[in-house]
């Protein structure tokens, strides 16, 4: 199966031990056979199991519902991620064997929170100038509208809570794959905290 649910891990690196002898300042920091590899995410695929199959008879469209514990999530049949109905069935369980290294994941999870945060920090805004009579509003918003609506206009960048977001993580390549820990590290960064349960799909 080309999807399954997975639980974060703390970010990590992997090494090869004929580069650790052969370096002189103790080795490379590389994963298998991509060289240019330093940060991994492991990610846990623990048991998941298939609880349910939508069909597009039943329900409309189709789709295979995941659980991994209380977690549960569908991953529907799209042009571009189609799924085989015919090979999959309630009950069937899905391990890290459904991903080798070498593939190409998309992964999904929820940001950590920040709590509240101001418009240079959320936004990215570049804050007002340091002189020429300026106090205390180096990192201010601004002007936030002008005066003809009399009113902030909806979708208005400004302060507010920051994280708890869904965030959708594109190609992140599988730089191994360790079957008997049930574990798949990827390259780079992956949403979430540490523990949290992520989405992956190739």
């Amino acid at each position: 199966m080309s999807f399954a649910l997975g639980k974060k891990m703390a970010m990590t690196q992997v090494w090869r031990e004929e580069e650790r002898k052969t370096s002189a300042k103790g080795g490379k920091v590389v994963v298998q056979k991509f060289p240019k590899v330093a940060p991994v995410t492991p990610i846990r695929i623990e048991p998941n199991a298939v609880s349910l199959v939508r069909t597009k008879e039943r329900d409309g469209y189709e789709a295979v519902q995941v659980s991994m514990g209380t977690a549960k999530c569908e991953f529907r049949s799209r042009p571009k991620h189609p799924i085989n109905l015919a090979e999959v069935k309630s009950g069937d369980l899905i391990t890290a064997a459904a991903f080798k290294e070498g593939d190409r994941v998309t992964v999904s999870g929820v940001m950590k929170g920040r709590g509240f945060a101001g418009v240079v920090k959320r936004h990215n805004f570049a804050g007002g100038p340091k002189t020429h009579g300026q106090k205390n509003r180096f990192r201010a918003p601004g002007s936030i509208g002008s005066t003809a609506f009399q009113r902030v206009v909806k979708g208005r960048r400004m302060a507010g809570h920051m994280g708890v977001t869904r965030v959708t993580v594109k190609n992140l390549l599988v730089a191994g794959v360790d079957p008997k820990r049930q574990i798949i590290f990827l390259r780079g960064a992956v949403p979430g905290a540490t523990g949290s349960v992520v989405e992956l799909r190739k």
